[in-house]
């Protein structure tokens, strides 16, 4: 077994080595603690059939436990500077591929279709950067991709929002849009101290599994997306005044959004954080007729 990248001093070494220095505009934060990796790659059910994509190996810390438990791994990399670093840290271990890339503006299934087809499982693992955590996970449940699920270590309250229940200070349409997709807990919580640098705030690592069906059949997921989005613009309006001054022409059609509410038993009067993801997709399909057809 080769001696782990992620304690103190092992990073120091390494950063010294290449002369790395942070650069915050990416929120790069390095992971210092072998026992929180191995955690969190336990609680992704990796096997050697599986391949996992991981978002900013940094200098590979968590790369090597997926590794070492994982059939492949794909890590996507923007920051030029630490590919030769990953080259020497991971050279152990031929199952890793890095691909120097914008997760979010990088083809992720053409990675994963062309080498990795054999390959019946996948999971995203990864420590997220924290000033992109929504986009990346919004694309890559947007995008279809064939992911059993996440296993994603991102700010406490980003975590919160995610796994929120309705009727919660939370809850909001992040909820909504994860939640229709999968399944979210959060596993752990990570103190500030296993980082390098140390972060500003708390952190979090969340399950995200997939649902065999979404929780609600909708006729269109981004009119439902748009509709909850609506619905908690202003959270303190009822749901009614928000999808007046949120949807197009809304309050041209305030009769027919009435109309709707009534149809799915929702009181004009409560507010959208109220609503169970049930509900918002029956309202999305009352709504549709008026506003997308």
């Amino acid at each position: 077994m080769h001696k782990d990248i992620a304690t103190p001093l092992r990073t120091q070494e390494i950063l010294k080595k290449y002369g790395f220095s942070f650069k915050k505009s990416l929120g790069q934060n390095f992971l210092i603690d072998p026992n929180i990796l191995r955690n969190i790659v336990s609680y992704a059910d990796l096997t050697e059939d599986s391949v996992a994509i991981e978002v900013g190996p940094g200098i590979g810390a968590l790369t090597e436990h997926l590794a070492r438990s994982a059939g492949q791994v794909v890590s996507f990399e923007i920051d030029q500077r630490l590919l030769p670093v990953l080259e020497d840290t991971l050279s152990p271990y031929d199952n890793v591929k890095v691909v120097h890339s914008d997760i979010l503006k990088a083809n992720v299934a053409e990675e994963l279709s062309s080498e990795f087809a054999k390959y019946k499982d996948i999971m995203v693992v990864a420590n997220l950067p924290y000033y992109v955590t929504t986009p990346i996970l919004l694309k890559l449940l947007m995008e279809k991709l064939p992911i059993r699920g996440m296993v994603v270590m991102m700010q406490k309250e980003v975590a919160d929002r995610i796994s929120a229940n309705p009727g919660t200070k939370a809850y909001g349409s992040l909820s909504i849009a994860i939640q229709y997709y999968m399944k979210a807990e959060v596993v752990m919580t990570v103190p500030k101290t296993v980082f390098m640098p140390q972060p500003n705030v708390d952190s979090a690592v969340i399950r995200l599994t997939r649902h065999a069906e979404p929780p609600v059949h909708v006729i269109d997921e981004e009119f439902l997306f748009e509709v909850s989005r609506s619905s908690f613009a202003q959270r303190r309006k009822t749901i009614l005044n928000n999808l007046q001054s949120q949807l197009p022409k809304g309050k041209e059609k305030k009769e027919q959004i009435m109309e709707a509410l009534d149809e799915c038993g929702i009181d004009p009067t409560r507010r959208g954080e109220t609503l169970s993801i049930i509900e918002f997709g029956q309202l999305a399909n009352a709504l549709y007729p008026t506003f997308r057809q």
